[in-house]
């Protein structure tokens, strides 16, 4: 999907009273000084169309592009920190590897889209996606579905889907532009041209992020006499977004993107680690591409016809001594896909959808240049039982050219129960994430270590259930249980000449999530998030690695004038199991942080903004992973212009 008007009409056509009982992240954001104005809060990830989450039993979260401008968030990782349910983890500043895990899956258990292209990395070994690229000014929203989600989406969705929708070109030409900078030689940048003219829409988006001096070893790991080298980054992304409405039944869609980032941190002098007076290179590139002819041949009936292109470079290289420069190291990824989507009406409140895909993918490095592919098809009914009943329920068969066949499924339903409204919900689904290529056939003859082609997928089973209950006007409350299940999960084994990759892993992960969110004046709102984890690996009996038991997160907005928005955003992670930096020590205990950020945004005028934000109010020092410093108590400050 490129927009939420490109599809699902016919759902958002059913009864849709109670959708005031939204759970937003907070109260909808002002734009231009007005009041807020309540709105019935729309997911497309959960359904595939926009759907208003009162109609789905799938946990979601929604972060609009006017929250993210308001709290003045710049990266993606940062913007999900506040998510319930997911640990970010990023090994120091804004351009360092950045993983996220979603109620305590692996962080490889998590599918990733953006625009509807799937950018799941083919060329690491574990098929992640890195999100320390991802910045947010061309972003028009963010979807965090958690639990299993393979019976919609396929492959990889084994413990939720992250989505992103950039911003589409509307109304008259408008170009936005703005400048910051602050501590760690902080200097930010981004413009966008869009708007609409007769039959075309288009949008223009450029970004640059740059952070020239974070620390981020800790002193402790240094060797005497080794300097410190902070951690630079340099992230620069471009992107398109053009349609065409040629006819009323027939429009074209076109997306591309393209970023390349430049990260170097102290380098390592080996196993353990041993920090050296050099740096690192992690040099990244990816190129997205995505076209899409949308045909609605009859009223209710809508066909999307996509292909996809994607494409990661990687450069890995250091020590960067001047002495003895290092051989890098690449590394190639790249996906093609081609899919067809259609939804039909069949009555008043019932939708039904379908669709088939072909994907493939490739993976090239030193030594390996291996390819697979998958063939997939799916259908999902979505009915509006009654004003208060509705049910979402898809099931999806792939076909892996390595492996075989895979089928999953997912049943969504919710309720609003009469007097209370009190809203049940739940969900029950399963996901399969196959073998990565690297684990099919990459071989390390110098470590003994080789690829296993026997491989076969990891999978879950998932389910959860909770309710939500308004309390007056002004106040919601809400919980969920989750527990999901794993198993064949990918592990390496070590026998007496060779390791490889074998299906040994089972694991289950549950817990709770709940919040309060709380509109205590027409300009003052906020949300508490509490989620609680539990993780164990069934083969060794311990907790998994990184999944802290407990995570609280609030936001707040407050507009004490019609042109000023003030935010503040806390979150708190408990203790977790961690190892070191290079896992010498394979399991010690990170005692969790607590970070608070402020942020302040003022309207001067309908063409220039101020803005101030406080990263780390109270200059917490954290390691998330362990060996990674956190930034520090940091400033910025910055303009937007606007012209019409």
């Amino acid at each position: 999907m490129l927009a939420l008007s490109c599809a699902g009409p016919a759902l958002l056509a059913a009864p849709a009273a109670h959708a005031q009982q939204v759970a937003a992240p907070v109260a909808d954001v002002p734009r231009g000084g007005e009041a807020a104005i309540p709105l019935a809060e729309i997911s497309v990830s959960a359904t595939g169309v926009p759907t208003p989450v009162t109609q789905t039993g799938s946990s979601v979260t929604v972060l609009t592009s006017d929250l993210l401008q308001a709290q003045q968030v710049r990266t993606v990782p940062d913007a999900l920190q506040q998510v319930p349910g997911l640990n970010v983890v990023r090994t120091g500043g804004a351009g360092g590897q950045t993983s996220v895990f979603i109620r305590g899956t692996n962080s490889n258990h998590v599918k990733v889209l953006i625009d509807g292209i799937d950018v799941n990395d083919p060329s690491t070994p574990n098929r992640s996606f890195d999100f320390s690229q991802l910045q947010t000014e061309d972003l028009s929203r963010l979807e965090v579905l958690r639990g299993p989600q393979s019976g919609l989406y396929g492959a990889d969705a084994i413990g939720g889907v992250i989505s992103f929708v950039t911003k589409r070109g509307e109304g008259p030409p408008k170009v936005t532009a703005f400048a910051e900078g602050g501590s760690y030689g902080t200097f930010n940048q981004g413009g966008r041209l869009s708007g609409a003219s007769g039959i075309f829409d288009y949008s223009f988006s450029v970004q640059h992020l740059r952070q020239a001096a974070l620390p981020v070893t800790p002193f402790e790991l240094l060797p005497p006499g080794v300097p410190l080298r902070t951690a630079f980054t340099d992230i620069r992304s471009v992107s398109t977004k053009l349609g065409a409405q040629l006819t009323d039944s027939f429009r074209l869609n076109t997306i591309l993107r393209f970023s390349d980032s430049a990260y170097l941190d102290q380098a390592d002098g080996g196993f353990p680690y041993r920090p050296v007076p050099y740096r690192n290179l992690n040099d990244q590139q990816q190129l997205l591409m995505r076209g899409e002819a949308e045909w609605t041949p009859l009223p209710g009936f809508h066909n999307v016809f996509g292909a996809n292109y994607a494409k990661f470079d990687r450069l890995f290289a250091g020590p960067l001594d001047p002495l003895a420069p290092p051989t890098p190291s690449t590394y190639l990824g790249e996906r093609t896909r081609f899919d067809y989507r259609g939804d039909v009406q069949l009555s008043p409140g019932h939708l039904l959808l379908f669709g088939a895909q072909r994907e493939d993918e490739r993976f090239q490095a030193t030594g390996i240049d291996r390819s697979n592919g998958n063939t997939g098809g799916f259908a999902e009914l979505q009915s509006a039982i009654t004003d208060r009943a509705f049910l979402v329920a898809n099931i999806r068969h792939d076909e892996n050219d390595q492996f075989g066949g895979a089928t999953t499924f997912r049943i969504a339903p919710s309720y609003i129960l009469p007097t209370t409204e009190t809203r049940l919900k739940g969900s029950v689904g399963t996901g399969f994430k196959p073998p990565t290529l690297s684990q099919l056939y990459q071989d390390y003859p110098a470590f003994r270590s080789f690829g296993n082609p026997a491989l076969r997928p990891e999978e879950s089973f998932g389910f959860d259930g909770g309710f939500e209950q308004p309390l007056g006007d002004r106040v919601l409350v809400g919980a969920t249980y989750f527990e999901t299940d794993f198993r064949n999960l990918i592990q390496t084994a070590y026998f007496p000449t060779f390791s490889t990759s074998v299906n040994v892993g089972r694991a289950v992960a549950y817990g709770a999530e709940s919040f309060v969110s709380v509109k205590l004046t027409d300009t003052l709102s906020g949300r508490v998030d509490y989620t609680n984890t539990v993780t164990k690996d069934e083969i060794a009996h311990q907790e998994l690695l990184r999944r802290p038991r407990h995570k609280v997160s609030a936001t707040a907005i407050w507009n004490p004038m019609p042109q000023l928005t003030l935010t503040g955003t806390l979150v708190a992670i408990g203790s977790f199991v961690d190892g070191n930096r290079d896992f010498s020590v394979p399991r010690l205990k990170n005692p969790g942080f607590t970070l608070v950020n402020l942020s302040a945004h003022y309207a001067y005028s309908d063409n220039l903004t101020l803005f101030a934000r406080i990263d780390n109010l109270f200059d917490q020092r954290y390691q998330n992973p362990t060996g990674f410093l956190g930034a520090g108590l940091a400033v910025y400050g910055g303009v937007r212009l606007t012209t019409f």
